[in-house]
C-alpha cells in the first residue's frame, strides 16, 4: 500500500453545514485517518493520511461536501508523513 498525508484547506460555506462530520464519515469509509477542524477564518482544515487512492477519492469529495455546503476552493498540500520513534520537546 502506498501511503501519504495531505492537508486540505476548504473554502466556501463549509461551517455550520455538517461538513466536518460528513468528511469524517467519508474518511472512515475509505480507511483514511486524520482530522477535520473549523478554522477561525471560516475555512475547514482536513488532514488525510492513508492510501494514496483513498486520499485521492476523499480529496475529490472535499469539493462536493454535504448537501448544504458550497465549496468554492480546495487547497491541497502533501505533507511529510513519518512515525517518530521517540517523543521529544523543543
Amino acid at each position: 500500500m502506498d501511503k501519504c498525508c495531505v492537508k486540505a484547506l476548504v473554502v466556501g460555506k463549509v461551517q455550520g453545514v455538517w461538513y466536518r462530520r460528513a468528511a469524517q464519515e467519508q474518511a472512515l469509509r475509505h480507511g483514511v485517518t486524520g482530522h477535520a477542524r473549523n478554522l477561525p477564518d471560516g475555512r475547514v482544515e482536513v488532514l488525510m493520511c492513508g492510501d494514496r487512492e483513498a486520499i485521492k477519492t476523499l480529496s475529490e469529495w472535499l469539493w462536493k461536501g454535504p448537501p448544504n455546503a458550497r465549496v468554492t476552493h480546495v487547497e491541497l498540500e502533501v505533507i511529510e508523513a513519518h512515525d517518530p520513534d521517540t517523543f521529544s520537546t523543543l
